[in-house]
């Protein structure tokens, strides 16, 4: 059987700096601990725990001198929590998260209310609005949720995007408080690297030459879950962690298989499924 990979998938620059921060952190013989995924991917936290790098949940679940952020982001005052407790911080918050949160904070003091289109529960986004006043900000991702919400009593509106998402997804919701809006801004935040994953999806979906499109990624990775969306619409699609996950029985018939993977899978891991493909 033979793979075809997308032009585009796998680790962005951001999560390949994150991992590669906290390797360089272990192999120094640092002792830390990281709150919550350093990244989406199981396989990367398994190898995290192998280098001495456990995860935790808490900050005060922490034992060791170093907490670690995760490319995520946290909130600015997990930064202070921290420091409060005595730990030293190493922070692998990725660029574009960064950005969104000086982008939003000057919005803020510009008298912007804030509006972030992404899933409340991503830490991501939980770090852009842990530390603001519920009246600030709204989080919105649908039509509907949009349209239950009164736009003209804010003075201005300014708008971010949840960094795994593409932007363009989000026309409709978009459009829809700006139609209910006196003033409406967009923040140009987005993760590009999102963007292009996205696309290369779309584009190997549609090649008439794959049959069948397997999607490499962790459980809790928003935006392979969103590369997953996009090829099933197209052609059979199956989400797995690694090769452990392939059940040969989703190729009966099948010729060529497409490959794409989340900005958080690892190259090995990737490789691993394409090897496991190519001998069945």
């Amino acid at each position: 059987m033979k793979v075809k990979r997308a032009a585009k998938y796998g680790f962005c620059s951001g999560v390949r700096i994150a991992d590669l921060k906290v390797k360089r952190f272990a192999a120094a013989g640092g002792r830390g601990a990281i709150l919550g995924q350093v990244v989406h991917n199981e396989r990367v936290v398994e190898e995290m725990e192998r280098l001495g790098v456990r995860t935790v949940d808490e900050i005060t679940a922490v034992q060791e001198p170093t907490i670690v952020f995760s490319a995520h982001g946290v909130p600015p005052s997990f930064h202070e929590n921290a420091k409060a407790s005595g730990l030293q911080v190493l922070d692998t918050t990725c660029k574009f998260v960064y950005d969104i949160h000086r982008e939003s904070k000057n919005a803020l003091t510009d008298g912007f209310h804030l509006v972030f289109i992404g899933d409340p529960k991503h830490r991501e986004v939980i770090g852009y609005t842990h530390d603001l006043d519920p009246a600030m900000y709204h989080i919105v991702s649908t039509v509907q949720e949009a349209e239950k919400i009164d736009w003209s009593k804010y003075n201005g509106i300014k708008i971010f995007y949840q960094t795994t998402l593409n932007a363009e997804d989000f026309e409709d919701v978009v459009r829809t408080i700006e139609r209910r809006a006196e003033k409406v801004q967009r923040g140009d935040t987005i993760c590009y690297a999102t963007k292009e994953n996205q696309d290369a999806a779309r584009a190997l979906a549609s090649d008439p030459e794959v049959d069948a499109i397997i999607v490499i990624g962790g459980k809790k990775s928003a935006n392979t879950k969103h590369l997953w969306e996009i090829c099933r619409e197209a052609k059979p699609s199956y989400l797995v962690q690694g090769s452990d996950d392939l059940d040969p029985k989703w190729f009966d018939g099948v010729s060529v298989v497409g490959l794409t993977a989340g900005s958080s899978t690892p190259d090995y891991v990737i490789d691993e499924v394409e090897q496991r493909l190519s001998t069945l």
